[in-house]
């Protein structure tokens, strides 16, 4: 299937430049619970549907980009739910960090349909460019149908295993790594601001030795705007209490010891209870050095 038709549900951060990359190239519709966000959508070249499941009507590749597993279950299955109107034998692509039994349970609830368990990684600008992470949990006659849609969006697409929850299990991971990285840039930037030295300037500097990483490169910018103004919120502080709790989830369920990863999940919860939730991560540097 070279051109599907596509339906993307859930136009935030990552949805919306998402939905104006695959409209450049098929047609898309699109559908969020935010007016403006639909608006902005068409703004890039998608059609607006004003519920699930007028979205999904005629898809072949139904996207879903939506936070958590309870906004999935109330796009597919909710009133006027997408899975209402979903043709039959046309695909899933959940792009959203849920953890592998949410996402082995939703594929169960689409007995008709083809999941295709897709969590995304890269930021809002990579999506907009096609250049994200993709890891994949699918059959072959999943991939099939969505391969055109998954290309266009990645740089690098790998398929972890045949299964739903095979690629949740693998962004599971790769979201330990990347809460902790952002939790211990807070502390460097921090303990750089409680000892009176320049935070712009250490992150700077940081950045291009081997204390380095992408977190502190990217996250050390937008901690040292916290202390001003505030960052541009590209990536929700409570993304990463849910994302860390589903990594202590897989901890406990497995009985490997995550130490680091349970100490930077207090920080986001920190961060969640001092009323960041709806802020850019990097604001959760406040929560160690406040704002004078």
């Amino acid at each position: 299937m070279s051109s599907p038709r596509v339906s993307v549900i859930g136009l935030g951060a990552m949805g919306l430049p998402m939905a104006g990359h695959l409209a450049a190239a098929f047609p898309v519709t699109a559908f969020d619970v935010d007016a403006d966000r639909r608006a902005a959508a068409v703004e890039r070249g998608a059609a607006e549907a004003a519920s699930p499941a007028a979205a999904a009507a005629d898809a072949d590749v139904l996207l879903l980009a939506v936070r958590d597993q309870q906004q999935v279950e109330a796009a597919l299955f909710g009133p006027d739910g997408a899975a209402s109107t979903l043709p039959e034998g046309a695909a899933v692509v959940l792009t959203s960090t849920v953890g592998p039994q949410a996402a082995r349970d939703t594929a169960a609830r689409l007995p008709h349909h083809r999941l295709v368990d897709a969590p995304v990684s890269g930021g809002p600008t990579r999506a907009g460019a096609g250049d994200l992470l993709i890891v994949v949990g699918a059959d072959d006659e999943a991939l099939e149908i969505a391969r055109p849609v998954l290309d266009r969006l990645s740089s690098t697409c790998t398929v972890i295993g045949p299964r739903p929850g095979d690629g949740q299990a693998l962004k599971a991971i790769n979201q330990l790594l990347a809460g902790v990285h952002i939790a211990a840039a807070a502390e460097a930037v921090a303990l750089a601001r409680g000892i009176g030295l320049d935070p712009a300037l250490v992150v700077e500097t940081l950045s291009r030795g081997a204390a380095s990483s992408f977190m502190l490169s990217d996250r050390g910018p937008r901690m040292v705007e916290a202390y001003g103004d505030g960052a541009e919120v590209r990536s929700r502080l409570d993304i990463f209490v849910k994302d860390m709790g589903i990594v202590g989830e897989l901890a406990r369920e497995t009985g490997v010891p995550t130490p680091l990863a349970a100490a930077a999940h207090q920080l986001y919860l920190l961060g969640e209870r001092a009323g960041l939730a709806a802020e850019d991560d990097s604001a959760v540097v406040t929560v160690l050095s406040p704002q004078r």
